[in-house]
């Protein structure tokens, strides 16, 4: 375990280079991908989410692919198409965006229904089914989606039903005074990212994810999640609540949290730290909350108020 644990955190630093100020942020993203779950940053433009793929791709020697979502993008564009040989005896399959390790999502609030279905369908799966034949993606596969705040013109609001695909939404939010003077110094004469160094490789992510995928969690850690989950569900002013796909996501997560807590065992703090992030997208208020001014953040807040944490620590 020390062996991988050092390889996160040589990851992190690396990513560190070039988001500068964003550590947390660089953490739960790398949280959400040795969970093998798909991450959804939503953020206005210009404040480094594209930054942040292309650093984590060199960092980890993924095969990177970005898609910049517009009206006009086609289902196909993302998961390809067969085309007839110039022989015309057969058909070749030309693969689409996806077929890669880390595929960026540029803004998928701006593309039509269809194609969010397209791309949500293979996360889901992990697998492109063009023409009836069916492919797998690359493993390791990560999506990292970037969606424009509601009431940005041109954007239409994903479903909830597609929201669930996500293991998380963050939000990194415009850097410090500090962080930006630095992020101007640093772009005078050279590209950050050609700072970036790989210190890891495919059979070392997946080899971290299966290391995640055996951390030990207890029974009353079960049971913990269970019941922050029924909580979004029973909560008078909440209209759609964690899903048991919501539960099992917060399950991952704070799997993938005691790894790089360097333990190989779920505590409590693991699953109130991750909560929110993995919850706040997947709840849907009633409008006497939103008449009321009550946040989704502030509901999150009051149920890990109310569900007591277990005291059973390890195993």
């Amino acid at each position: 375990m020390e062996k991988y644990y050092n390889k996160a955190m040589q990851i992190m630093d690396e990513v560190n280079k070039v988001v500068m100020g964003k550590g947390i942020i660089i953490s739960k993203v790398l949280t959400a991908i040795l969970a093998k779950g798909h991450i959804l940053l939503e953020d206005n433009p210009g404040v480094g989410k594209t930054t942040l793929a292309l650093a984590f791709s060199k960092a980890m020697a993924l095969d990177y692919h970005r898609l910049q979502f517009t009206p006009d993008v086609l289902p196909t564009d993302v998961v390809g198409f067969h085309m007839l040989s110039r022989e015309g005896e057969s058909y070749q399959y030309k693969p689409g965006a996806i077929m890669c390790n880390l595929f960026l999502a540029d803004e998928i609030n701006r593309t039509s229904s269809k194609t969010q279905s397209a791309l949500l369908e293979v996360m889901e799966e992990g697998k492109v089914t063009v023409d009836s034949i069916t492919r797998e993606v690359p493993k390791p596969f990560v999506v990292i989606a970037t969606q424009n705040p509601l009431g940005s013109v041109g954007t239409q609001m994903l479903p909830e039903s597609q929201l669930d695909r996500f293991m998380i939404k963050l939000t990194m939010g415009y850097p410090d005074v500090k962080s930006e003077i630095d992020i101007l110094k640093q772009r005078q004469n050279t590209n950050p990212l050609d700072q970036v160094v790989t210190v890891a490789c495919i059979e070392d992510i997946i080899a971290m994810q299966n290391m995640v995928e055996n951390v030990f969690v207890h029974d009353s850690i079960y049971e913990y999640i269970t019941l922050l989950a029924e909580q979004t569900r029973i909560n008078p002013l909440i209209e759609l609540g964690v899903s048991p796909r919501g539960s099992l996501a917060l399950m991952n997560m704070v799997k993938a949290t005691a790894f790089l807590g360097k333990r190989d065992y779920v505590i409590p703090s693991d699953v109130s730290y991750m909560f929110k992030n993995v919850a706040a997208h997947r709840i849907v208020l009633k409008p006497k909350a939103r008449v009321n001014n009550v946040t989704v953040d502030n509901l999150l807040d009051d149920i890990l108020r109310i569900v007591r944490p277990p005291r059973i620590l390890s195993k």
